[in-house]
């Protein structure tokens, strides 16, 4: 596939709000296609750290269909028409949906059956990220086998597609990247007067760093007591001799789990060494990952990871709980770090040593990262959605019949 050449081909993406890395995405695509709109529902991010405020990105057109709205006080029925105004009105030749969850995508794929128009589903979606039930997997079988081509996060999620109904041949990866440069030039900016910022922003001499919102799922009381295990064992491991401290701990991020996770740090007792930092905007994030020594992510359970991106894109070495979908693709073990079973905390802790003991393993690692993730950038998004493009257009149509109507009118009752 030639990525030099235009194809001539209006294409209309679906998001439930515009945040950094879906720009990057695709301002890096779009200039691809002869017209590119995203089309994003809500323009409203809950903790407002990763709101765009771009009109306009140049390559593509952003259409708001409910500014300043939450989309859980948007009716169905509103949302619906919404959106089949929209491609009335922009009649695209391809669709870009992201995943099969939401109501509207649902729309937009009962649109594009009916009009001709072929779907390309982008999912982080693997088997293993939550339970599965047999009819909601059947349910998603009859959407995804529906879509003319997929964009998958990495291999788990390509896997998964494939075996909810889209063939190899129109199956391609790259759908989970960040803005890789931004990244790593605002963390460098940032190590060339890191003293002047780590006193600014009262930072630790070296620190473990988290950023999550604060969800069962992200597993941070866990990781607080595995960081005080950390601490004991290092302390131990002393013997008296103060040659070296152990490492704080910074977690940015809120959210409803704060509580728990504030009175976790109590019961341990360390206070002193876990901070709290409250969420940070996207121009702020790169300050706390280039001073921090190593990225920790602790989730129970997670479709990609993208903080995971953007940790190792500013040359930090990664901790990444197993059951995180991008470990397959972006961890090479004990080569840019670790993964870690997220309910043992032993394990956790005794990685936590072995990084924060060995300062040479440290530089090796974050070399490392770097090396990874360039390969996972803009450019491996823009390849995998024009091939999917490309690959939408070849591929069988498929007709809007009895079977297609009577689920469309099912999933608009639920």
């Amino acid at each position: 596939m030639n990525l030099g050449a235009q194809l001539k081909v209006k294409a209309v993406v679906f998001l439930n709000n515009i945040v950094p890395y879906h720009h990057a995405r695709w301002r890096s695509s779009a200039g691809f296609l002869s017209h590119c709109v995203l089309a994003e529902i809500t323009n409203c991010d809950e903790f407002k750290t990763l709101e765009v405020g771009l009109k306009s990105a140049g390559a593509y057109d952003r259409v708001t269909l409910f500014p300043g709205m939450k989309l859980d006080d948007i009716s169905q029925g509103r949302l619906a028409e919404a959106v089949r105004c929209l491609l009335d009105r922009e009649m695209p030749d391809v669709i870009f949906v992201s995943g099969y969850s939401f109501h509207y995508n649902w729309i937009a794929l009962e649109w594009g059956l009916s009009h001709g128009v072929p779907i390309v589903i982008c999912s982080e979606s693997n088997e293993h990220d939550e339970p599965r039930k047999a009819l909601k997997e059947k349910i998603k079988q009859f959407f995804v086998s529906r879509c003319a081509a997929g964009l998958a996060g990495g291999v788990p999620q390509a896997a998964y597609l494939k075996k909810l109904g889209i063939p190899n041949d129109r199956l391609f990866s790259g759908y989970d990247v960040v803005d890789n440069g931004y990244f790593e030039l605002e963390s460098e900016k940032v190590r060339s007067v890191g003293n002047e910022l780590r006193a600014k922003f009262k930072l630790p001499a070296h620190y473990f760093f988290a950023c999550a919102r604060f969800g069962k799922k992200k597993n941070l009381p866990f990781l607080i007591e595995a960081y005080t295990e950390y601490r004991r064992k290092f302390c131990d491991s002393q013997c008296g001799f103060q040659e070296s401290i152990p490492w704080d701990l910074v977690i940015a991020g809120d959210g409803e789990e704060r509580p728990l996770i504030e009175r976790t740090i109590r019961e341990c007792g360390v206070e002193e060494y876990v901070h709290l930092i409250g969420p940070k905007g996207y121009d702020a994030l790169p300050v706390y990952y280039a001073l921090a020594e190593t990225f920790i992510h602790a989730s129970t359970t997670e479709q990609w990871g993208l903080v995971v991106n953007e940790a190792m894109a500013c040359g930090l070495p990664v901790l990444v709980s197993s059951r995180c979908g991008c470990v397959p693709d972006l961890l090479e073990e004990s080569k840019n770090g670790w993964s870690f079973d997220p309910v043992d905390q032993d394990q956790l802790s005794s990685l936590m040593m072995k990084i924060s003991k060995d300062s040479a393993l440290l530089r090796g690692m974050s070399v490392k990262s770097r090396d990874i993730i360039a390969n996972w950038g803009e450019s491996r998004f823009a390849h995998g959605a024009i091939a999917a493009v490309e690959a939408s257009r070849n591929a069988p149509g498929r007709k809007f019949g009895l079977i297609e109507r009577l689920m469309f009118k099912f999933m608009a009752l639920r």
